[in-house]
């Protein structure tokens, strides 16, 4: 990391915290398992329905949990007993050891020097942005130069009056993976080179200058199998990531300083994917506890691991940060996370290309309230149709969907699944859209995703009909409307320039694009906005 502080007075501060917050949770050895006749036990499995009844499910207030394993207590033989005991419950004998797992851990402090603009507070939006292979004394950047193995994130006012504000500098072998907070106050990387004394994920506090490290490994974000990126409170002070234990996967809320990670979610389950809602008042998961209550040997109902594979998903789970209670929001299948509409309510989405019982993927929206989730469907559609990369309206009523049949074509509907309008012109690949509301819900910027961007820039009104629609260069790709729906951010290749991108900024209507890294030596990738009302 780059800046060191020379001010000794942060140091007592991080000590201070060290002493106070640092918990590790245990990470057990994996050890040859016993052999054990297993019986598998019978499951449900669950069906989809176009509406969907919640339940409740009690949980205890979160409390700080210093190891993320119980270990259950082993019996010198690996099979059932049946013994005359007073206890009314009979107690099961573990069948296989804990699997290994990551801990947190507190170290590779570091105190940074962080520019005043933004370490008051950021009051208008600026846009985050990392670059890496930065060359400042290559005059041609047609010419193909050696990786130098820094990267670095930057802020930029979309009216290019500052220069850009180095937040974070670091070497790394591997792609940076940043994460920031809404606010602008904090951020969560990974550092990935390949030595286990300091890879891992770190936080970043953007106000007190210090970082640490939370999470060892090479690639901290996959457990179990599963990608999951951890969410920033709004507020920007707590961390929501998902942690596999020693049978299952818990999900931590972690303070910014990396202190006293607390589990919202010891129930033996696993627990996928948390979001938070936009008021900071929820967190939305998926779980596999309606049919595995626990994966922990030895409790009420667990599911045996020796004879059932591990899930790929589960049911929306909702938890609420004031009073500590867990609820299930419906019945539907999910394996991939939730979004957040507004407040209170979410969209999900069932099935897929990787479930071979339901492989169209479709949508849901359901409000937190009232508990009600209801299946978005065009009258009459195609039934063998998927419903790809959904992004909805600030007020939830209208969305925008990439439907994919034996054609792809991007269609605008309402809440009750109704037609409002469609662009066949537009054939991404599929999964290859991506699509961003202005705030007033008045502009729809419309583009590619994961490199896939053949089309110029795009903006529809909310009726459906073209404001702006331009042809490469540059191509839009991963649009971004600023809070307060001013301003558009996306990335767009550079056809003189080969396999080069830049960072857009254009107005509201997609009009008078320019770019903010046009002096930059090096590949940039767009973060976000941070800053600014929301």
């Amino acid at each position: 990391m780059f800046c060191r502080s020379n001010r000794r007075r942060a140091l007592p501060l991080v000590i201070a915290i060290f002493l106070v917050g640092c918990s590790a949770l245990s990470q057990p050895t994996a050890t040859p398992s016993p052999t054990a006749t297993s019986t598998p036990t019978s499951t449900a499995t669950p069906t989809e329905s176009p509406s969907s009844t919640p339940q409740d499910t009690a949980t205890p207030r979160p409390t700080p949990v210093p190891s993320a394993t119980r270990s259950p207590t082993l019996s010198p033989t690996p099979t059932l007993t049946k013994t005359p005991s007073a206890t009314p419950t009979p107690t099961a004998t573990p069948t296989i050891t804990p699997l290994p797992a990551l801990g947190f851990v507190f170290d590779n402090w570091d105190v940074v020097d962080v520019p005043a603009a933004i370490a008051d507070g950021i009051d208008s939006a600026m846009i985050a942005f990392s670059s890496s292979n930065n060359r400042q004394t290559i005059a041609n950047i047609a010419t193909a130069q050696p990786f130098t193995g820094v990267q670095t994130v930057y802020f930029v006012s979309p009216t290019g009056s500052q220069r850009y504000i180095p937040v974070l500098e670091l070497f790394s072998t591997k792609s940076l993976e940043v994460f920031v907070a809404p606010r602008g106050n904090a951020l969560a990387y990974v550092k990935a080179d390949d030595d286990p004394r300091t890879s891992g994920l770190y936080v970043l506090d953007l106000e007190t200058g210090f970082s640490a490290r939370l999470l060892p490994g090479l690639n901290p974000l996959v457990q179990r199998g599963h990608y999951m990126a951890p969410d920033w409170s709004p507020d920007g002070r707590q961390l929501a990531i998902a942690v596999a234990t020693g049978y299952d996967i818990d999900i931590f809320l972690a303070a910014k300083d990396g202190s006293a990670p607390i589990s919202i979610s010891a129930m033996g389950s696993y627990d996928l994917w948390p979001r938070w809602s936009p008021d900071g008042r929820h967190i939305a998961f998926v779980s596999d506890r309606a049919d595995c209550p626990s994966w922990i040997p030895g409790e009420p109902d667990f599911c045996d691991a020796l004879t059932r594979p591990p899930p790929t998903g589960g049911h929306v789970y909702i938890y609420e940060i004031a009073g500590g209670r867990t609820w299930q929001l419906s019945d539907v299948v999910v394996s991939e996370p939730p979004k957040w509409i507004d407040d209170t309510r979410l969209a999900f989405a069932s099935g897929g290309p990787f479930e071979l019982a339901n492989p169209q993927r479709r949508i849901w929206r359901a409000d937190i309230e009232t508990g009600e989730a209801r299946e978005l469907r065009i009258a009459g559609g195609s039934p063998s149709a998927s419903y790809l990369s959904d992004s909805w309206s600030p007020a939830g009523h209208r969305v925008v969907v990439q439907l994919a049949d034996n054609r792809n074509e991007i269609v605008l509907l309402d809440a009750a699944g109704r037609l409002l309008g469609r662009d066949s012109e537009l054939d991404f690949p599929r999964f290859g859209m991506t699509a961003s509301w202005s705030a007033d819900g008045t502009r729809i910027a419309i583009g590619g995703t994961a490199g896939q961007c053949p089309f110029g820039i795009r903006v529809k009104n909310s009726g459906f009909g073209n404001v702006a629609s331009g042809n490469p260069p540059p191509t839009m790709c991963n649009p971004k409307f600023s809070p307060d729906g001013q301003y558009i951010a996306f990335t767009g290749v550079n056809p003189s320039v080969d396999g080069r991108n830049d960072i857009y900024i254009a107005s509201y209507n997609g009009f008078g694009a320019t770019s903010l890294t046009r002096s930059l030596r090096g590949q940039v990738e767009l973060i976000g906005w941070v800053g600014g009302e929301r």
